[in-house]
Parts: C-alpha cells; structure tokens; sequence
C-alpha cells in the first residue's frame, strides 16, 4: 500500500484573499473596520431591543435575532481572514477547520431562515393586520426561532460528519480565506460525490424552501398594498417590509453566486461573492434596519436623551 496517499493531514495553510504583498495592508484595515462596525452595530441593535420597552415586539424579537446570527457567524469567519493579512502562513488545524465549518454552516443557514420568518410575520402584519397580535404572540414566536436554530443545526452536523470523514492527502493549502465546503472537497484524495450531492439536495432544499416561502409572502404583501387606495398609506405598508427585502436581495444574491452559478467554479469569484454574505453582509443589516426604522431611530434618541438628561 502507497504510504504516500494516505498521509493524514492534520492542519490546513489558508491562502487567503490574496497573496499580493502591496494589498495586505489596505485589506487588513479594511476588513478590521467593516468587522468593528459589524461588531458594534449588531451588539448595539441587540441592546437597544432590549432595553427599549416599545421594541418588545415579534419583529424586533426577529431582528434582534437575526443581529446575534450576524455578530456570531462575523466572528467565526472574520478574525481568522485578518491573520491573513498578518502571518505569512495561516494555518488551522483540521478539527478547527471543522469546527470553523460547523459554526459557519450553522449561522448561515439560521440566517436564511431567520430571514423567512421575518417575511412571514411581515406577511401577517400587513396581510392579516387583525389577527397580528392573536397570531404572533409569544409562544409561537419563541417556537419560530427554536425552528429556526434546529434547522442551522440539522444542516450543519450533516455536511460537517460527512465532510469530516474524506481522506486529505498531501496537498493542504485551501485556496480561500475560511474553511468553506467546496475549497475543502477540491483537497480531498477520496471520492466527494455524497458531499456534492449534500451541496445540492440540502443545500438546495434550504435555499429553495426559504425562497419559495419569501416569495409568497411578498406575493399576498404586494397584493395587499395595490388594494391599499391612498399613496401614504402604500407608503407605510411598503416600509415595513422595504429594509427585509433589501437584506433578503444581497444576502440570496451572494450565495446564489457562490454555489449555484456554472461561473463560480472562478476561485475569484467565489472568495467576491462569500465576502458578501460573511462580512459584508453582516455590517449592512444593522445599518438597514436602523437607518430606514423610525422606531429603532427614536428609542435610540430616547436613551441618548436620557443618558444625556437624565432629569427630563
């Protein structure tokens, strides 16, 4: 037997984003500053919702959820891409790898379900006025998140235990910045044809259930808003829901890109469009949701003003 072709690798060399020594500097305070302000802007979101007693809503139970998936999923993938610009090598071990995989898999799908849960309760907002507060209470709102993170979970440990059982011989530089499943499977020295599969059925499955469920939503949202005769209040409806469909637009986009497009074998490419949804992304919601939100606008000048005034 070949003792060669069943080398165990026991860590991993990421490439990086690039290996241009004039960049890695620009790139380094770049990523450092998108990664502080998403930092800060979802830890921000999150206490505001908290401590604001008029945010003790479902929608803004929603975002603040949905702020902890992009602070948590940020911080599994960021840190370790700004060693890149610092260490001429950046290793990572192989169960770190896996575990870096885990946690990436795990938030990213909660995102995009957390994302069709918002679109569901703007659906009953908008569509079922009426029926809002008997529908969303507590209880199934807290049952719709649980469903949320059970999904992440699922996802994760299928695509992990099955990733985790390939054969990595020799080659073990993983052209990319993070340990992402297809770098991962082009490494691999045994056959990766249940892993590709798993890409497409689950990962097929979650985009195209979340999708389908997104677009009905916005279907009966739509329809509702036509009926509605005066402009204000079009207006109104509309901006609800204007700040979750501008999310749900770049965050589909990218990972449409990523692993569904025939051009995303590009390595280029994938590392563009998986900087999108890993750090990009996660700094844009924040500043959506509370740039385009009166009410995130005035419970924050509230609590400015009280810190400010305590008095008044």
């Amino acid at each position: 037997m070949d003792m060669e072709n069943n080398t165990i690798v026991t860590e991993f060399i990421l490439f990086g984003l690039t290996d241009q020594a004039e960049l890695q500097t620009p790139l380094f305070l770049l990523f450092l500053g998108i990664y502080l302000v998403s930092m800060v802007g979802n830890l921000s979101l999150i206490l505001l919702i908290l401590v604001s007693s008029h945010l003790h809503t479902p929608m803004y139970y929603f975002l603040s959820n949905l702020s902890f998936i992009d602070f948590c999923y940020s911080s599994v993938i960021t840190p370790k891409m700004l060693e890149n610009f610092v260490f001429e090598k950046n290793i990572i071990s192989f169960s770190g790898c896996m575990t870096q995989f885990f946690f990436f898999l795990f938030f990213v799908i909660a995102e995009v379900y957390m994302l069709t849960t918002m679109a569901y309760d703007r659906y009953v907002a908008i569509c079922r006025p009426l029926l809002y507060n008997v529908t969303m209470v507590p209880w199934f709102c807290s049952l719709l998140v649980a469903g949320v993170y059970t999904m992440g979970g699922i996802g994760a440990i299928v695509h992990t235990s099955y990733l985790a059982r390939l054969s990595f011989c020799g080659n073990n530089i993983i052209h990319h910045y993070f340990c992402d499943v297809l770098p991962l499977l082009k490494l691999s020295c045994s056959s990766t044809y249940i892993n590709e599969l798993l890409v497409m059925i689950v990962g097929g499955f979650n985009l195209l259930t979340t999708t389908l469920l997104i677009w009905i939503s916005y279907t009966f949202i739509l329809l509702n808003i036509l009926c509605i005769k005066s402009t204000k209040g079009r207006y109104k409806a509309f901006s609800t829901c204007g700040s979750h469909l501008a999310a749900v637009s770049v965050f589909y986009g990218s990972i449409l890109v990523m692993y569904y497009i025939p051009a995303s074998n590009s390595v280029v490419q994938e590392k563009v469009a998986s900087v999108f949804y890993t750090t990009v992304i996660p700094m844009l919601n924040p500043l959506i949701y509370s740039l385009r939100n009166k009410d995130v606008k005035e419970a924050l000048r509230k609590i400015l003003k009280s810190r400010m005034f305590p008095g008044s």
